[in-house]
């Protein structure tokens, strides 16, 4: 996900629309658990109200793709330093 919104927004530049990448760390079908609806719930907030630009939103925080890692051991999205 980082990867292809760092595309987008090499690819776009400086743009008049505001793209937000979210997804899941645990599928929905068959998991009461899962964090799927309230990221779906959390992007489309954040389409609504972050300035013009490319985003990943997950877990209730927004990352620019260029200062994102997926942590696998974590389960989480992680901002880099």
């Amino acid at each position: 996900m980082p990867d292809t919104a760092q595309y987008l927004k090499d690819q776009l530049g400086k743009t008049n629309k505001t793209i937000v990448l979210t997804g899941s760390m645990v599928p929905l079908k068959g998991f009461d658990l899962s964090d799927a609806p309230f990221n779906l719930g959390y992007a489309i907030a954040c389409a609504q109200t972050l300035p013009f630009g490319v985003y990943v939103c997950m877990n209730g925080k927004v990352f620019d793709p260029k200062k994102v890692d997926k942590n696998r051991i974590k389960a989480r999205f992680e901002e880099l330093k």
